[in-house]
């Protein structure tokens, strides 16, 4: 087999076109589910009160989620960040100017007392000195790094955290997308068992109602009300429960849209079979290599260890930098020389000024020849790091080959499922029918009308499970392989003609006659 690295490449690059790129804005009529702003946070009661109940499709619901959700536009703010960390280090090809500017303006005032060793003044050489200066002195900077060996990994490292940032923002919008889909088919999941639990409580009612009618007449026992009313609790208990998790249901798919304090979502649309996946196995598994991000970060961590180790070794390698400095300054004042025989011998006068104007240019070297080792250590920590992550890329491999083999298997098992439940509860209506008509003919007992009905309960819940668990397995193939080979289901197409069952009965045509006329003919015939 081939080496990922040459597959991918050892720098693997993002590619957004493996995936629909998410929406940006809502469609008009989800204008009024825009998120409210991050940073709200209601005070009162009547604002996080719910108002209204809005019916979402699964698409509607998915638009809601790539625009609303705070934790995609998050990871959509990390790509802005490493990006902007990758200009920064690319900013060390550059050069740098800086301006300095000091004493702007500045105020001297000073004063100075020269005497000779013996105490006595010389008034050349001795006396009380009064400086008095004012001005400015700025200065311009310019240094260009031109060798600089962490330069070029420290870059490499930036871009490969760009590109892992990138693809991280594709694998959030895949699992926002599943998650989506999972809390989709969990409401409808429990609006069917409300359905049914409102269905079973109102089938106990009627047998309970059949029950105590035959008990008054005399030909049922007490035993028989009382089945049908412990059956009547268990089915409401089980409408309870399915009305809390509907619900339950509501509000998760509400915090994932981030909708409105005041907006309960509902499901639109009924709990069916959304398609059948029509990729192999095998083709899934290699699809799910070729198209699945996480494989590409972690080639992108060995080459980010890798990198990190080149800036380490550079930190003992030779630097050489090329500078200009020009400064210039100017003051205004004078000196001011008080001796005791003439108190007022004045230096320079009040116009006088001196300014200073300097150039440098030159070049900058240093390398640190030993730095004790730590250098070379963090270089080799670094590449055991690049290690680690090669095996992390061995497991990563192998938790997605084995992802996609579980949701195939678990959609196979759910199909079988639907199969197996939907022939369960064709039985147990029946079966529910049947043994009605008997309890009414005095042939059977309550508790076979109790079993049955249960029956049918516990079928009708296993179906509707079988349905959301496929269509969570097919969502769950979707975003594992990258692929979207699913076919939409067909509605049977049933023939204008009648089939031909081999069996030849002639049949002669009669003319229609209205009921009344045919009753009659065969009263006046008998």
């Amino acid at each position: 087999m081939p080496l990922a690295t040459q597959v991918k490449g050892t720098r693997p690059k993002s590619n957004p076109s493996v995936l629909a790129p998410a929406a940006t804005q809502l469609e008009p009529d989800l204008l009024r589910l825009s998120s409210p702003p991050s940073l709200a946070l209601p005070t009162s009661p009547d604002q996080v009160s719910i108002r209204a109940l809005r019916p979402l499709g699964l698409g509607e619901v998915e638009n809601l989620a790539e625009v609303n959700n705070p934790n995609l536009k998050a990871i959509a703010s990390q790509v802005d960040q490493a990006k902007s960390n990758l200009r920064a280090q690319i900013s060390a090809w550059y050069p740098t100017l800086s301006l300095t500017a000091s004493n702007l303006p500045g105020f001297f005032n000073g004063e100075s007392y020269n005497s000779l060793p013996d105490g006595s003044f010389n008034s050349t050489s001795t006396g009380i000195s009064n400086t008095r200066l004012s001005g400015a002195k700025g200065g311009v900077g310019i240094n260009w790094a031109l060798i600089n060996p962490q330069r070029v990994p420290q870059i490499a490292a930036a871009r490969d955290q760009f590109e892992q940032a990138k693809n991280q923002y594709l694998i959030a919008l895949r699992e926002l997308r599943l998650q989506a889909a999972q809390a989709y088919f969990q409401l409808q999941l429990s609006d069917d068992q409300v359905r049914i639990g409102q269905e079973s409580v109102r089938a106990s009612l009627v047998s309970l109602r059949d029950a105590r009618a035959r008990f008054q007449a005399g030909v049922a026992t007490k035993l028989e009300v009382l089945q049908a009313e412990t059956q009547l609790g268990r089915d409401e208990q089980l409408l309870t429960n399915s009305i809390a998790s509907q619900s339950i249901a509501r509000r998760s798919l509400a915090r994932l849209l981030d909708l409105p304090q005041t907006i309960t979502p509902t499901a639109k649309e009924p709990l069916r079979v959304l398609g059948v996946w029509t990729a192999s196995l095998q083709e899934s598994i290699v699809a799910a290599y070729a198209f699945r991000e996480e494989l590409s970060n972690a080639i992108l961590d060995i080459s980010v260890a890798n990198s990190n180790a080149n800036s380490a070794r550079g930190a003992v390698q030779p630097f050489l930098n090329i500078f200009d400095n020009f400064s210039a300054e100017r003051y205004s004042g004078g000196v001011t020389t008080n001796t005791p025989s003439l108190f007022s011998v004045t230096g320079d006068g009040p116009g006088a000024y001196q300014y200073n104007v300097n150039n440098t240019v030159g070049l900058n070297f240093s390398w640190a020849i030993f730095d004790g080792g730590k250098a070379m250590a963090q270089s080799r920590q670094y590449k055991q790091k690049a290690a680690e992550n090669s095996f992390k890329f061995a497991d990563q491999r192998d938790t997605i080959r084995f992802q996609v083999e579980q949701s195939f298997y678990q959609l196979r098992q759910h199909n079988r499922d639907i199969q197996t439940t939907s022939r369960e509860v064709i039985s147990a209506r029946e079966s529910l029918r049947l043994a009605r008509l008997r309890y009414q003919a005095g042939v059977t007992t309550q508790r076979e009308v109790v079993d049955t009905q249960r029956d049918l309960t516990q079928a009708e819940v296993a179906y509707a499970s079988a349905l959301a668990n496929y269509n969570t397995s097919l969502a769950e193939l979707r975003r594992r392989t990258g692929l979207d080979q699913v076919a939409v289901c067909q509605p049977p197409k049933l023939p204008a003609e009648k089939p031909d069952t081999g069996i030849k009965v002639p049949v002669p045509p009669e003319p229609l006659q209205p009921a009344c006329q045919a009753n009659l003919r065969r009263l006046g015939q008998s």
